[in-house]
């Protein structure tokens, strides 16, 4: 049995490329958000009043429950935490 390498999880566990991106984009962003939340010792009440959304939506995202949450409404969550987000696009070999 051959051994597989893959850059990350995603790549490993999603049927397509596009999934995986997709994927490694969401648990990017559902990781800064956590943390953000974390260091600046805001309880899930607190973040979720500032996001316009439920705490057990808040306490989806820290519980990791990234089925939950599409690409776009982890970019708006993260702006209105005042995050900033920069995006890089790279060719593939």
């Amino acid at each position: 049995m051959s051994k597989q390498r893959f850059a990350s999880v995603w790549d490993a566990i999603e049927d397509t490329p596009e999934e995986a991106e997709n994927m490694k984009l969401r648990s990017a962003l559902m990781m800064a958000l956590k943390h953000h939340f974390i260091r600046t010792g805001m309880s899930q009440t607190q973040a979720a009043k500032l996001l316009g959304v439920t705490q057990p939506r808040i306490s989806d995202l820290m519980r990791g429950r990234i089925d939950l949450f599409g690409l776009d409404a982890l970019v708006n969550m993260a702006t209105a935490a005042g995050l900033r987000i920069d995006m890089r696009i790279l060719e593939t070999a």
